[in-house]
């Protein structure tokens, strides 16, 4: 101290704290009610926004307040230096805790809101909360009088052996960052793989993609597999897509009599099943003459790529229903057999399951 401890020096340092102290108590009470009426938008930033401020903001004010109440009280000039860089480095500390949940929440709402689904790609939210609190390391080393040069040297030294050491995780890690950036596979889409995996992406972090099967089931893909192998991608350029459901007619049968029944069933299983595309237009192109039938097929909408099974399940069964009303036969396939006694027809049965009589 350079002098003595009066009220003189008292009284101003017990007002700054206090303020400091009030300050922060109406900062947080402010906060709190713009939080409530963030809650109430539909951009989820905001929300990111006023909770990282509701951090960070009071401490400051609890900051200024002890760096006030310092300045009032006759400190010697090494006290002062060190009370102001220990308020300093944890202004900083909670500044940049604060930025990386502020930014690393944004990341999430923007990968989020662009996907349309409710996980998000959490490789571009680690890595950026990582490069935010080394920055924030960095000022802290630097506000402190560490020399920081020595230490960016070592890190790159050391960064060139762990990348011969990490070949195959820094493979996934930037693998993950070009499919992230390419835009090929987003979370929520279905994809299938040339390997036979497929589902639905749950997530790509900084090592693996993770694909939920249509059974539940969560299969772990590493990013490099991902990015070598052929995959379709049945979610772009668009979500809706078409399937063939194979069918076929008796000979005998009128073809536009077919057609017009056929196209009446589409229409209906369109307009009345879940997952349909009610503006689909009904389309059917017969194709073969086959062994025992005219073959055809029948083109349906689907809204997603898991509704074209209930929608072939509805379908066959109600086409199946309308054609034995309609008297619209769909023959069994059949087998002519010639024996020595004459000729025997057999009807086509499964593979390894024909049969020939004995004569």
């Amino acid at each position: 101290m350079t002098e003595d401890l009066t009220m003189d020096h008292l009284v101003p340092a017990g007002i700054a704290l206090a303020a400091g102290l009030l300050g922060a108590f109406l900062l947080r009470m402010l906060l709190r009610w713009l939080g409530r009426h963030a809650e109430r938008t539909r951009w989820g930033g905001d929300d990111v926004i006023v909770d990282a401020l509701r951090t960070v903001v009071p401490w400051a004010a609890v900051a200024g307040g002890v760096a006030g109440a310092a300045a009032a009280l006759p400190l010697t000039r090494t006290v002062q230096h060190n009370v102001n860089q220990v308020l300093t480095v944890l202004l900083i500390f909670v500044v940049t805790v604060s930025a990386a949940r502020v930014i690393a929440g944004l990341v999430r709402t923007v990968t989020t809101s662009r996907s349309g689904v409710a996980g998000s790609a959490t490789i571009f939210v680690n890595i950026t909360r990582v490069l935010v609190l080394a920055i924030g390391f960095l000022v802290v080393l630097q506000t402190l009088g560490i020399s920081i040069a020595p230490m960016l040297t070592a890190l790159g030294v050391g960064g060139l052996a762990v990348a011969l050491a990490l070949q195959d995780t820094l493979a996934n890690l930037f693998a993950g960052i070009h499919i992230l950036a390419s835009k090929t596979v987003q979370p929520g889409d279905y994809i299938r793989l040339s390997s036979g995996e497929e589902g639905y992406v749950e997530d790509i972090n900084w090592r693996q993609t993770t694909v939920r099967a249509l059974s539940n089931n969560l299969v772990v893909i590493p990013n490099g597999q991902l990015a070598k192998t052929n995959m379709t991608n049945f979610m772009r350029p668009e979500q809706q897509l078409t399937i063939l459901v194979q069918a076929g007619v008796a000979y005998d049968s009128d073809l536009e009599h077919v057609e017009r029944i056929t196209i009446e069933v589409v229409a209906e299983v369109m307009t009345e099943i879940t997952g349909a595309v009610p503006e689909h237009e009904p389309a059917v192109r017969f194709h073969t003459f086959g062994d025992s039938r005219i073959g055809f097929t029948v083109i349906l909408g689907v809204g997603e790529f898991s509704d074209q099974y209930r929608i072939k399940h509805e379908f066959i069964k109600r086409l199946h229903k309308r054609y034995r009303e309609e008297g619209i036969r769909i023959p069994a396939p059949a087998r002519t057999v010639a024996l020595q006694q004459g000729t025997v027809v057999i009807p086509q049965q499964r593979a390894g399951e024909d049969t020939v009589p004995s004569a």
